[in-house]
């Protein structure tokens, strides 16, 4: 699925309105993702309550760690974005 203007592009006609909502909602995924992860990190002094095993402890780990590689795999929007505006 192309992103923005692009992804009417082939029959001449302007995108949908399902298009575009579904290349916002993509959008946002990864940055949602980036302030879960940061809020999920500034509430933990530690490690997570249920993964505390009493071994050595990490600095980033369990909930945060899931939402950083989150955000990390939703992040092709956002590359396709720069790709288009570059060309």
């Amino acid at each position: 699925m192309s992103i923005g203007a692009r992804s009417g592009e082939r029959d001449g006609r302007a995108p949908s309105l399902a298009r575009l909502v579904a290349a916002g909602l993509a959008l946002a995924a990864a940055p949602t993702f980036a302030l879960m992860a940061v809020l999920s990190n500034m509430g933990t002094a530690g490690a997570d309550p249920m993964l505390c095993s009493g071994a050595g402890q990490t600095v980033i780990g369990g909930m945060t760690a899931m939402y950083l590689l989150m955000g990390a795999f939703h992040l092709q929007p956002w590359l396709k974005l720069i790709d288009i505006r570059k060309g």
